[in-house]
């Protein structure tokens, strides 16, 4: 891993060198909102904001995808690979509960020995992942500390910024990330200051995090809780909108749908939520999962006893989105404290 020193005044020009070569994407004010958007030649990108309201997943797992082509000949169906609509892209500003993320869904997309999905899988290797350190948290709904994370993490990024005051501490974290080193030209070696100086705003970064309760400590408890009455008392003013799921960085709940014209047809993936009635509702007409309380029995299991089950790690990374757009307020750091005392 190498790490170099950038000092600020020359980070808009590291950012030219980039837009010169590969599309740029970075946060950029959208109304009320902040979003990640292509950057034109010559823009500076946005450096002080707190993180977007869309979390950058759709750049590794759109929205709307085409998955295969087919043509019917006869009696016969003629399938056919979509090629891919993706060069290579850069993110910039990436929040580092953002960047986690793609970590997370790396265990779920590119599972060697069981299965990889191709479409995902090229989109990450064409995407390099710069993210910026949380010097300061940026909300109060910030629970990366207790999800395994932090400020500061590095899991899931390429090239790390960490904003040290004069300057930024840049970590060149992955193969891919060094490739970009020599495009950046000469940058002056980050000594034990620079580690030192990381080191304390990491730890005080991390302080101004509320502390609340450790959502890996609840595993054991959820082990044995399916049929709690607990869930009879969560899901009651939930308006069943998904704006948790489609906001999640993690989520990765889609259908599949076939669009025909004519003889031609593509099938796409779309995205998905198991917040909504239908998304369990069988051909038959069967649903497993009859009420918002098997929903959100679902959604609590997932990813804080099914994803560590199967992977090792839960599938949430604190960045508080779910909490700060929900419309009628349901906390999940408050489900994490009231699953901890059953």
């Amino acid at each position: 891993m190498e790490k170099r020193l950038i000092k600020k005044e020359e980070l808009p020009g590291l950012i030219s060198k980039l837009t010169a070569t590969v599309p740029v994407y970075a946060p950029a004010r959208e109304g009320d909102y902040f979003l990640f958007r292509v950057l034109q030649k010559g823009e500076e990108p946005l450096i002080d904001y707190g993180n977007t309201r869309n979390a950058p997943k759709q750049f590794l797992f759109p929205a709307r995808e085409e998955i295969m082509k087919y043509t019917r000949v006869g009696r016969d169906l003629v399938l056919s690979e979509v090629e891919s609509p993706r060069a290579e892209v850069v993110l910039f500003a990436v929040r580092p509960c953002d960047a986690r993320s793609f970590f997370l869904l790396d265990m779920l997309f590119d599972q060697a020995e069981k299965y990889q999905d191709p479409h995902y899988i090229d989109r990450r290797e064409k995407t390099t992942v710069i993210s910026l350190a949380c010097v300061h948290p940026p909300y109060g709904t910030c629970f990366c500390t207790a999800v395994d994370g932090s400020p500061v993490s590095k899991e899931g990024t390429d090239i790390m910024l960490t904003d040290l005051g004069d300057g930024y501490l840049a970590e060149f974290l992955t193969p891919k990330g060094e490739s970009w080193l020599p495009k950046f030209g000469e940058l002056a070696v980050a000594d034990s200051a620079a580690a030192s100086k990381q080191d304390n705003i990491a730890t005080q970064a991390a302080r101004e995090i509320k502390p609340i309760q450790a959502a890996g400590e609840i595993k054991s408890i959820l082990d044995r809780s399916f049929e709690h009455a607990f869930w009879d008392t969560i899901h009651g003013k939930c308006l069943k909108c998904g704006t948790c799921t489609y906001l999640c960085p993690t989520c990765h709940c889609f259908d599949i749908n076939d669009e025909r014209q004519g003889a031609d047809g593509v099938r796409i993936r779309n995205w998905d939520s198991c917040m909504f009635p239908l998304f369990t509702r069988a051909a038959s007409g069967h649903n497993p999962r009859t009420s918002q309380k098997e929903r959100w029995r679902q959604r609590v299991m997932h990813k804080f006893k099914y994803y560590p089950d199967n992977f090792g790690a839960m599938a949430c990374v604190g960045c508080g989105r779910c909490v700060r757009h929900c419309p009628v307020n349901i906390d999940i750091r408050k489900i994490i404290a009231d699953i901890a005392q059953l």
